[in-house]
């Protein structure tokens, strides 16, 4: 963070300081929620949770190197003390991201936000210092930290949005208002929350009505969504997608062997071939969305397409590749799952493995309402038609309808089956895989198939 007085930050956030000897001193290092990430010059934010008290690691966190806590109590050591520390960290937030020069980007979306978060992080740190949103913090305690850890150097502050109803995004955009604003789609993701598509549009857009007329909206123009927020802003609308009038867009998209993705990418700047790491056709669309944010931060294709062509994944459980000693490849891609990730999962499955047996072991899409039924099914039937070699549905009623619409689809019989659990799934996965597999892992991360995916990379490594 940029360097604070404790009686600045207390001045800021309305909060009275308690045991305190010197006011002058200085927060230098960075914000954290969790005392496992102290270190000398932090401030340390006091959550309440459900299972954990913050305000009992008070005095760990200051022998630890923490400067001060921010709490809602008195808590015997050095303290800040506010009525709501969630709403005392918005403001601190808010504060640091107007004294920044940073060019704040901010994305928001139904699908592939976290991997084009990470992708327009990695294309912008070849020009300036960026700082952005690890994995998917990026709710209302997750961004005002993320903003936090700026400095001043950091040119580049990449900010992803999430939203679980109407007037969230409107939120989170007054504590770091965006001078770049990027919507990749409007999905089914949380549909059962928002209680239509219409409803998820509403909230998405509001990202594109916080932009000042100096700004610049990004939209997907192949969803029409999205292409309609254009009317929402008065900033500057630039285009992204496959469509002939998008100012940036991709042609010749092929895959690689492997399942990466290639192309030709298209400014209006200039044009350049792209090979990615990452694998999956659906990483075109994200690598769009970031070569028109970098564009308009003024970046040239080339320059941008090397960038793009050297960026990897960066957080954890998202389209994870990893070969086995013994030839098995395992995608962990368990962090979480709606309609539209589970079918580009799949296509990216169906691409890697060709010549080879493919699994894809999936588990419940969360948060779907009353299409939740029809979802499951239509997934389990895109598995059939893409010739996946084997559907292992995990879990309870959500998966038996992966499994009955699989069956449904092509009479698979025995080529697909629901089993009760994790555990279940990986007996059967140690009983039948064979080296050259390939083997998906999916679901919502309330079903915890990461621990399955972990579980068969220990099972290659035991067999060396």
């Amino acid at each position: 963070m940029i360097a604070l007085s404790l009686a600045e930050i207390a001045a800021v956030v309305g909060g009275q300081t308690y045991d305190i000897p010197d006011p002058s001193v200085q927060v230098t290092g960075p914000v954290v929620r969790d005392s496992r990430e102290v270190e000398p010059g932090t401030l340390f934010a006091a959550f309440v949770g459900e299972h954990v008290d913050g305000h009992d690691f008070a005095r760990a966190v200051i022998e630890g190197g923490a400067v001060a806590v921010l709490a809602s109590r008195p808590v015997g050591v050095p303290a800040i003390v506010v009525e709501d520390v969630q709403t005392a960290l918005g403001a601190l937030a808010r504060h640091v991201v107007r004294r920044l020069g940073a060019t704040l980007v901010a994305l928001t979306g139904s699908a592939g936000k976290t991997s084009t978060k990470d992708l327009i992080a990695q294309v912008l740190r070849h020009k300036a210092p960026t700082v952005f949103t690890p994995g998917s913090f990026n709710n209302e305690i997750g961004l005002p930290l993320t903003a936090l850890s700026a400095t001043e150097e950091t040119k580049f502050l990449v900010l992803e949005m999430g939203a679980r109803g109407i007037g969230h995004i409107r939120y989170l955009t007054d504590l770091t208002p965006p001078k770049l604003g990027l919507v990749l789609n409007v999905g089914t993701a949380h549909i059962g929350e928002f209680g239509g598509r219409e409803q998820i549009a509403q909230a998405k857009g509001e990202l594109v009505e916080a932009l000042p007329e100096d700004g610049t909206a990004v939209l997907n123009c192949d969803d029409p969504l999205v292409r309609a927020m254009a009317s929402r802003t008065k900033a500057k609308v630039i285009l992204f997608g496959e469509s002939g009038e998008a100012d940036v867009r991709a042609e010749n998209v092929r895959l690689t062997d492997s399942g990466q993705p290639s192309f030709r990418l298209h400014t209006p700047s200039g044009a350049s071939e792209v090979t990615m790491r990452l694998y999956g056709e659906h990483h075109v669309s994200n690598a769009l969305a970031a070569a028109a944010v970098a564009h308009e931060l003024g970046m040239s294709a080339e320059e941008i397409a090397t960038a793009l062509s050297e960026a990897g994944s960066l957080s954890r459980w998202r389209m994870e590749v990893t070969e086995r000693p013994d030839g098995v490849t395992v995608v962990n891609d368990a962090y979480n799952a709606n309609p539209e990730s589970m079918r580009a999962a799949l296509r990216a499955l169906a691409a890697m493995g060709r010549g080879r047996r493919t699994w894809a072991v999936l588990g419940k899409m969360a948060e779907l309402g009353d299409e939740a039924l029809a979802e499951h099914d239509a997934v389990g039937r895109l598995a059939v038609r893409l010739n996946v070699g084997k559907l292992v549905a995990v879990g309870g009623r959500e998966a038996s309808w992966l499994q009955l619409g699989a069956y449904n689809e092509g009479s698979w019989g025995e080529e697909s089956v629901h089993v009760s659990d994790a555990q279940a799934a990986i007996d059967l996965l140690r009983s039948e895989l064979r080296p050259g597999d390939v083997v998906l892992v999916k679901a919502s991360r309330s079903v915890g198939l990461e621990s399955l995916a972990q579980a068969l990379l220990e099972d290659g490594a035991d067999a060396r």
